[in-house]
């Protein structure tokens, strides 16, 4: 089939990739260059944890995470280039005044989903010692989560641009989708250039709002290089507003988030944000002290009203909408369950993107 993919996020590069290698004609649309980091998918910290996020995630987003963190794997090996994946768990602390949320989350993953001890532990001083000897300088518990993983957004990224290029994909860079039809892209111009395919497949995110009720939810982030750090898992910090994160990169480089505010502003991060964000990185680790900030990244996630991902699909159109913050989590499952559609041909109802 002639197909057409706008949005090069990271379900449109997958979607557009698994296409490509299936034999399929592949064009894609997309507002920025090739090379540009503009896109949401940038500002993310790759995170695969779909244990820790059933605290309060829908369990639709835990089952497209579960079958995401296992297709992950696969994926990266198929795609063969040096991108970091990191699967050495998670860990889930909390100082004393938040022992109250901590033991919260813990009733609430241990009471949403069935962990046996392989999936799901409960640290104390000597055993996280064991794992992250830096850590129980100022911890004495934690929730330890061994199967979820990470990965770098950055490199995941560029590695599917270098491959849809290898498998001469049409791109229209720099290009605004202005509408969709079915099987009708129309692009901006002098005057509109209608391009016709056989299927379009809208991955616009926040671009498709003229037509999915989507709304952009914020989220800060920041870069630290900070060489007096040593932690080599994936830290969750219990906080009074939101789950903060320290995911470790390479090159003495840690990512430090996450906000979440209901507001569509791109402006620079606030001063509480970064206040909250270096305290709280302080606070895991002394050593953060005298680290540099290298940047912050702002950005905003496409979100329906639920907050859980949509799969809506007609003759000639597929729309993907609504991953949230759960882009890199859910993706996978999100992509294997558009391809599941196209193979099938049914095109004549609204999926929920459960796995089937």
């Amino acid at each position: 089939m002639n197909i057409a993919i706008t949005g090069a996020g990271i379900i449109g590069r997958l979607l557009a990739w698994q296409l490509l290698e299936q034999g399929h004609k592949v064009t894609v649309f997309d507002r920025h260059a090739i090379d540009s980091t503009a896109s949401c998918s940038y500002t993310a910290a790759g995170m695969l944890t779909p244990y820790s996020e059933g605290e309060t995630a829908e369990p639709l987003v835990v089952a497209l995470g579960k079958h995401a963190l296992q297709r992950w794997p696969q994926l990266l090996d198929q795609l063969g280039s040096d991108v970091q994946f990191h699967s050495r768990g998670t860990l889930v602390v909390a100082h004393q005044q938040d022992r109250g949320d901590y033991q919260r989350f813990n009733n609430a993953v241990s009471g949403r989903m069935s962990l046996d001890e392989e999936q799901y532990r409960l640290l104390n001083a000597n055993q996280l010692a064991e794992l992250e000897p830096e850590l129980a300088q100022r911890f004495q518990h934690a929730a330890y989560l061994p199967d979820e993983s990470w990965l770098c957004s950055h490199s995941v990224m560029s590695a599917l641009a270098d491959k849809l290029q290898q498998l001469n994909v049409t791109w229209y860079a720099n290009t605004e989708v202005v509408a969709i039809n079915s099987g009708e892209v129309i692009t901006k111009g002098r005057t509109a250039n209608h391009h016709h395919f056989d299927l379009v497949i809208d991955c616009r995110g926040l671009g498709a709002k003229g037509d999915l009720p989507v709304r952009g939810v914020r989220g800060e982030l920041l870069w630290i290089e900070a060489p007096e750090v040593n932690i080599t898992r994936l830290v969750r910090l219990m906080h009074p507003r939101y789950r903060l994160y320290v995911v470790p990169r390479k090159g003495d480089l840690y990512l430090i988030g996450a906000t979440q505010i209901e507001s569509e502003d791109y402006s620079e991060i606030s001063v509480r944000s970064a206040l909250e964000l270096l305290s709280a990185a302080y606070s895991v680790h002394p050593g953060f002290a005298e680290g540099r900030v290298l940047k912050s990244d702002v950005h905003c996630r496409p979100a329906l009203p639920d907050n859980q991902p949509r799969i809506e699909a007609s003759d000639g159109l597929i729309r993907v909408n609504g991953l949230f913050r759960h882009g890199y989590l859910i993706s996978p499952a999100v992509m294997d369950e558009v391809m599941e559609v196209i193979a099938d041909g049914n095109y004549q109802s609204e999926f929920d993107g459960l796995i089937h």
